[in-house]
């Protein structure tokens, strides 16, 4: 039985059941490890192993103990999270981090760092410990998350999400249907739409992301030519606070101006635009010229944002003129979106299963049929360089 009691869950067995997923709770806070252990304690296909108060003694318990997710601390003594996150991923590749913070700008600004440094997902964590009760979202969130990425932290033993299962977004507190983590399946079922050859160059690129999203979108971004002069618009499934301190480090890491974006702004060359957090983003015409608006109408696919809407939007006023990337994420978002804009006649490229973080929202444009192409994210920027310099597919 897991309870608070930190000798108890670090007295724990050395050899953790393969059968479960194996957690180790890394906080500097006694309580707040209490209460995940307890989130977890009913959960019969997960198991806390290890519960420790600083980056040190997670480092020292990772060398004995096979763990497959961490949920991981950012402000911590001795050793704080953002430190201790390459000695645990060089100990141990596989393992799946958690970043978990409270949504602070400076919190915010080191887990994008930490996500680009190797972690697979971040948690916003309550702002109080009565907000952390056994009802909250955050729990959801947080069981859901353990589970898809585990899944992909143990292939030897790793069980598809059934169609029904749950998952919640940071963004709305919402639960979301999973996508099945099922890598033969996928393999055999990708069909790609055929290649006309020139297809006329697109006026706008559009970019779909969740987990694993930050990392991709810096790689994607970075690799992409001066030459390309298009505006880029990013919905990327994160929180208000996030939102703005991942557009910062875009025109940090690719060198062109990006921002949120603002209702009523019209869309200029050379300019990324990402969608606030809790705001859908979508494209309109206003007098012939195109600008973005953002609005809270209700999430979709249990989002908001979402990449849906913002599709269906670039659909309607680029028609085939548009470039649609999906990435790394949990999920389907963006595969209905990306339904319409191939039947305008726009193309719909995706990342493979093998550099996502996880395949999900590429896997279902992928295995629909929707994609010209599916890449290795470190191939991707090449692609998108011919294409949108080029027109070739």
């Amino acid at each position: 039985m897991i309870t608070s009691n930190n000798s108890n869950l670090n007295s724990g067995r050395s050899k953790p059941d393969s059968d479960k997923i194996n957690v180790m709770l890394v906080d500097d806070s006694a309580i707040i490890r209490g209460l995940i252990a307890r989130m977890f304690k009913e959960e019969a296909d997960i198991d806390v192993v290890a519960s420790v108060g600083n980056g040190e003694l997670a480092v020292k318990r990772l060398a004995t103990t096979d763990i497959d997710v961490i949920v991981l601390d950012i402000e911590m003594p001795v050793m704080d999270g953002l430190t201790a996150l390459p000695k645990l991923l060089a100990l141990k590749p596989s393992v799946k981090i958690i970043m978990a913070s409270t949504l602070t700008e400076r919190n915010a600004d080191i887990s994008i760092r930490a996500l680009n440094a190797g972690a697979a997902e971040y948690i916003p964590k309550p702002t109080s410990s009565r907000n952390m009760g056994g009802t909250s979202d955050f729990q959801r969130e947080l069981l859901e998350k353990t589970r898809v990425l585990a899944a992909v932290s143990k292939p030897r033993t790793r069980r598809p999400l059934a169609r029904g299962a749950q998952i919640t977004t940071s963004v709305v507190g919402a639960a979301q249907p999973a996508v099945a983590v099922k890598k033969s399946l996928y393999k055999n079922e990708i069909s790609l739409r055929p290649s006309p050859g020139v297809v006329g160059k697109p006026e706008i690129i559009a970019v779909g992301s969740s987990t694993g999203g930050p990392q991709a979108l810096f790689k994607l971004l970075k690799g992409l030519s001066p030459s390309i002069k298009l505006p880029i618009i990013i919905t990327q499934h994160m929180p208000a606070t996030f939102t703005t301190i991942l557009a910062q480090h875009i025109s940090q890491a690719s060198g062109r101006p990006c921002s949120e974006a603002v209702d009523g702004e019209a869309i200029v060359s050379g300019k990324i635009y990402v969608a606030p957090g809790g705001f859908h983003m979508i494209v309109e015409n206003k007098g012939g010229q195109k600008v973005l608006r953002v609005n809270q109408d209700p999430p979709e696919n249990f989002c908001r944002p979402a990449v849906d809407p913002m599709l269906r939007s670039v659909a309607a006023v680029y028609g085939k003129r548009c470039l649609v990337i999906i990435l790394t994420g949990m999920g389907s978002d963006g595969k209905k979106g990306c339904e319409v804009i191939t039947q305008q006649g726009g193309t719909v490229i995706a990342q493979d299963e093998a550099t996502s973080v996880v395949w999900g929202m590429p896997g279902a444009v992928a295995t629909a049929g929707l994609c010209r192409t599916v890449l290795p994210i470190d191939k991707l920027p090449g692609y998108v360089n011919d294409f949108a310099l080029k027109g070739v597919a």
